[in-house]
C-alpha cells in the first residue's frame, strides 16, 4: 500500500496540473445527499467537469482506476484551531486570543499554512476549515475565517466569514451574558444608520470597551447576513437563540445544542443549521441532562441541517468517527456524508465547494474503505484538482523510527 502510494503521486505530482483527469468506477457519494452510485469524475484544471459513466475523453486524458473504492468531497471542518494554535498549552503558539478586540477579532492573518496539523489533517480527508478564535469570557469572541489546507504560502481561503460566541452554564451568569448579546446586536443594529465614530462614543459602547473593529463586525452580523455560530445547550436558552435570530434576522448556526430534542418543533420551523459532536453523551453541567447518542438520528429526522465538530483540537478529522457513531444510532449514512461537506459549504457560502458535481472545485478524496470508519484512510486526497502528499510527522516519525536499515544504533532502540 505505501509503495503504490508513494508511486502514483511521484507520477502524477507534475503532470496532473496540467492534464485532464478521469477517476474512474469509484463509489460516489456526492455530498448532495444522495445513495452512493458507481460513477466517474472527470476533472481539468481546478475543477470538475463531469460526473457519470461513459463520460467522452480524448487521448491525452489520464485515467485513475479507482476500482469500487468510496469517493467523497474534501471534508470541511466547520469549527477548528487549524492553522492557528500548534500546541494548546504553550501560548507562544497559539494566535487564537486577543486582549483588546472581542466581537472583532480576526484570526486570518494569523494563519500557519506550514502547522503540522495541516497535514496530520489532509491526510485524513479534511481538505479544507473554518478556524475560529478561542471562547473568551465575553458572549461573542470574533470571527472565524475558512482556509484551504494545501499548505501552499500563498493562503486560499475566505476571510471573517462567521461570527462565534456562546452563552450557558460555565460561561458567567446567564442573565447578563444574554443581556450583553441584546446590546451588541442593537448596537451592530446602529451601524446601519450611525457612523462607527457616533456609537464608539456612546456610554454602553464604552463600558464594553468596543473597538471600532467590533462594531463593523457587529453591523455585518446584524445587517449583511454574516452567519453567526452560537454556542448552547439548555432547551430554554436554545429557545432564547430562536428568539433572537427571529427579532435581528439572524443567520443563525447553533452549536452542541445537547437539549435540541426538547425543542425540536420549534428549531425545525426556524430552519435553523446545526453543529453537533455525536460522540458527546455524558453531561458537563445541568445546561446537557438531555444528552444523547440518538441526537443526531433526531434532528436528522426532522430535517435539521447537520454538521460536526470534535472535542480533539488537533484531530479535526474525527468528524468522520463521530458522524458514523451517528449513523450507528440512526441518523442516514448520506446525511452524515453531507454534513462533512455541503451542508458546511451551504451554511457558510463557499459555494464552490463540499460537493461532487460539475462546476465545482476537485476537492476529492478516494478512501480505501468506509470513510465512517476510523479505521479506513484516504487513498488519494485532491485540493483543487491537485494530488496531495499524504504524508504527516506522524508518518514521517513511524518511518524513520521502523526503518531500521542504514541508521545509526541511537535509532535502532
Amino acid at each position: 500500500m505505501k509503495q503504490f502510494l508513494i508511486t502514483l503521486f511521484a507520477v502524477l505530482t507534475v503532470q496532473i496540473s496540467a492534464e485532464t483527469v478521469l477517476l474512474k468506477g469509484g463509489l460516489v457519494h456526492s455530498g448532495n445527499g444522495e445513495t452512493s452510485v458507481i460513477q466517474d469524475i472527470l476533472i481539468s484544471e481546478n475543477t470538475i467537469v463531469g460526473v457519470g459513466n461513459n463520460l467522452i475523453i480524448d487521448g491525452k486524458t489520464r485515467v485513475i482506476e479507482v476500482n469500487g473504492l468510496p469517493v467523497t468531497p474534501g471534508l470541511i471542518s466547520p469549527m477548528s484551531n487549524i492553522g492557528i494554535v500548534e500546541i494548546n498549552a504553550l501560548d507562544v503558539t497559539r494566535d487564537d486570543e486577543s486582549d483588546i478586540l472581542s466581537a472583532g477579532f480576526s484570526i486570518f492573518n494569523a494563519f500557519n499554512p506550514h502547522s503540522t496539523g495541516i497535514p496530520w489533517n489532509r491526510s485524513n480527508g479534511v481538505t479544507s476549515a473554518i478556524s475560529t478564535p478561542s471562547a473568551s469570557s465575553f458572549p461573542i469572541f470574533g470571527l472565524g475565517s475558512h482556509f484551504v489546507l494545501d499548505g501552499s504560502l500563498e493562503i486560499k481561503g475566505a476571510k471573517d466569514i462567521a461570527m462565534f460566541g456562546r452563552f450557558g452554564a460555565s460561561y458567567g451568569s446567564r442573565a447578563e451574558t444574554l443581556s450583553l448579546l441584546e446590546s451588541l446586536l442593537e448596537i451592530g443594529k446602529m451601524a446601519k444608520s450611525m457612523p462607527v465614530e457616533e456609537i464608539l462614543e456612546m456610554a454602553i459602547a464604552d463600558k464594553l470597551e468596543l473597538q471600532s473593529q467590533d462594531i463593523v463586525a457587529l453591523g455585518k452580523v446584524v445587517n449583511d447576513d454574516m452567519p453567526i455560530v452560537i454556542e448552547t445547550n439548555r432547551a430554554v436558552d436554545i429557545l432564547q437563540a430562536l428568539a433572537m435570530k427571529q427579532k435581528y434576522g439572524l443567520n443563525l448556526v447553533l452549536a452542541s445544542v445537547e437539549e435540541a430534542p426538547m425543542v425540536l418543533e420549534k428549531l425545525k420551523e426556524s430552519n435553523t443549521p446545526v453543529i453537533i459532536d455525536p460522540m458527546d453523551n455524558i453531561p458537563d453541567s445541568f445546561d446537557e441532562l438531555g444528552s444523547s447518542l440518538d441526537l443526531g438520528k433526531i434532528l436528522d429526522q426532522a430535517g435539521i441541517p447537520i454538521m460536526f465538530s470534535t472535542q480533539r483540537s488537533h484531530n479535526y478529522h474525527l468528524m468522520r468517527q463521530g458522524s458514523g457513531n451517528a449513523v450507528a444510532h440512526g441518523m442516514s449514512y448520506e446525511t452524515a456524508i453531507k454534513g462533512m461537506t455541503k451542508t458546511v459549504a451551504q451554511t457558510f457560502k463557499l459555494d464552490n465547494r463540499g460537493s461532487i458535481e460539475p462546476g465545482k472545485l476537485a476537492d476529492v478524496i478516494v478512501w480505501d474503505g468506509d470513510p465512517l470508519e476510523p479505521a479506513s484512510f484516504p487513498k488519494i486526497v485532491m485540493i483543487e484538482g491537485q494530488l496531495q502528499d499524504l504524508s504527516s510527522r506522524s508518518s514521517k516519525l513511524t518511518e524513520r523510527y521502523t526503518n531500521k536499515e542504514d541508521k545509526p544504533s541511537s535509532y535502532k532502540h
